[in-house]
Order: C-alpha cells, then structure tokens, then sequence
C-alpha cells in the first residue's frame, strides 16, 4: 500500500468551521487529561479521553453489530483449496460472493422441494445442472 500524505497543506484551514464553537470538555475529561508544560510531562494520562465504559458495554460492542433477522452468522466452513483459490481471485468481497452462491443454491433447492422433485434429501451428488 502506498502511504498517506496526509493534509498536503500545512496551512489548511476549513473555512465553515468557526473553531470558538467547538464543544467544552467535560471536567472528567480534563481530569484524565496528560498535563504537560515546555514538552516535560507533569501527569500523565488515565485511560483515555472518552468516558469510561463498563466491561458489559466493551462486550456488547465488540464485532459487528446485529443486522435484525438478516444478521449473517459467523461460521468456520474447510473449503477445497481449489473453490478457496477461485474465490479469493476475485479480489475484496470474495467471502460475500461464496455467501451468494450458497444462498442461490439454497433457494433453488427449496424451489425444487416445492415442486416435489428430490433433491439433497437423497443426498448432494456434486453435479450442478445447466439453466
């Protein structure tokens, strides 16, 4: 990856931002705040400058959250190195484009059981028919 340059100019200021309007910090803020006079460091920092959260609050936030009913679940799945290799060619998404692909063939298996004809109920045989 190439690396970031950043603000090219070290003078940039935005206009809009009227910077006497920012937000006060909150005194327990401040108090967890590093103090620091001529670059010697007095106190340092405690924690960090958010509030502090509670360890049931880091849990529940941890990963991704929920997306309702279509939330996916993680699941650990051994994969041919093959069907792995292919995938992963595509580039960025590849795990997105194994979920579709299961997901059309998990559709078109309710179709066919809808329709009375047998299919992984006799076991898969590996064989995808032509459309």
């Amino acid at each position: 990856m190439s690396e970031s340059k950043g603000n090219t100019d070290p003078n940039w200021v935005d206009p809009d931002v009227d910077p006497d309007e920012a937000p006060e910090w909150p005194d327990e803020v401040w108090d967890r705040a590093e103090i620091a006079v001529g670059g010697k460091v007095i106190r340092p920092a405690a924690g960090s400058l958010t509030r502090a959260f509670t360890l049931e609050e880091i849990r529940a936030r941890r990963g991704r959250p929920p997306l309702g009913q279509a939330a996916k679940v993680q699941q650990s799945l051994r994969l041919s190195r093959e069907v792995l290799d292919h995938f992963r060619a595509t580039g960025p998404g590849w795990q997105a484009r194994i979920d579709e692909v299961l997901r059309r063939h998990a559709q078109k298996a309710a179709t066919r059981a809808d329709q009375g004809v047998a299919d992984e109920q006799d076991g898969f045989r590996g064989e995808e028919e032509d459309e």
